[in-house]
């Protein structure tokens, strides 16, 4: 039984992993309307848990990051000099 559980578990966390990749739109707004329900019922943590992150950047998952760290600059290709 408990070996059930575990798979329910992982198998729903997968499905929400998937929901929020493919339907990235329908996710957020469904996840801000489990928050404000959350929020409603007084439930302040779990609310601040479901909220979605603030779309930084393109917004459509292709890797653009959301953190407003710079990413570092390689350096120019310089020829090597034979001596």
């Amino acid at each position: 039984m408990f070996e059930y559980l575990i798979v329910a578990v992982l198998v729903l966390w997968s499905a929400v992993v998937v929901f929020k990749k493919v339907f990235p739109q329908t996710a957020n707004s469904a996840l801000l309307s489990l928050s404000t329900l959350c929020q409603g019922l007084g439930w302040q943590r779990l609310a601040t848990w479901l909220k979605p992150k603030m779309v930084v950047g393109c917004g459509g998952g292709c890797g653009c990051s959301t953190d407003d760290t710079e990413t570092k600059k390689s350096q120019p290709i310089q020829t090597v000099k034979w001596r």
